[in-house]
């Protein structure tokens, strides 16, 4: 991702890295989400978490709780760090998330904020909790998948 026509400038991608562990996801979408001015200037200096972050359907809107944003260091405005913010979608994708919710163990939890043409994205996934033995599976198949690339990297050299 390009910023400006002179240079290259890597724009920050907050990722949530535990979401792909805890949970397995079953569908992503890519929404907007409504944020104050230097609440995007505190994103671009790569200033948040999705750690504890999820979202809730509520009143036909999707609305996502315990992102924290860090207060932007030369800002006047006094906003709170962790508050509920509208995520911008398509009415039918709106209809669909509150559908798939609707099933037990199934919960939407975001994956990744980005921006893209300039403006901040928020990948959101629809995802089943994991059990503790999909987890150790998932541990093991991660560490095979580095014996391979040792295994290959050693036969390269």
């Amino acid at each position: 991702m390009a910023t400006g026509s002179k240079g290259k400038a890597r724009t920050p991608t907050i990722n949530n890295r535990r979401a792909r562990y805890n949970y397995s996801i079953l569908e992503s979408f890519e929404c907007g989400i409504m944020l104050a001015g230097s609440e995007v200037k505190s994103l671009r200096e790569g200033r948040a978490s999705l750690q504890d972050a999820y979202a809730r359907v509520s009143d036909n809107e999707i609305w996502l709780h315990g992102m924290h944003i860090s207060p932007y260091a030369f800002s006047r405005a006094e906003l709170e760090p962790v508050r509920p913010r509208k995520l911008l979608l398509h009415r039918r994708q709106i209809d669909e998330l509150a559908r798939a919710t609707g099933e037990r163990g199934v919960t939407l939890v975001p994956l990744q904020l980005y921006f893209k043409d300039g403006r901040v994205k928020l990948e959101l996934g629809v995802a089943r909790g994991k059990r503790s033995y999909d987890k150790r599976q998932t541990i093991a198949e991660r560490d095979a998948q580095r014996q391979v690339e040792r295994a290959l990297k050693g036969q390269r050299d």
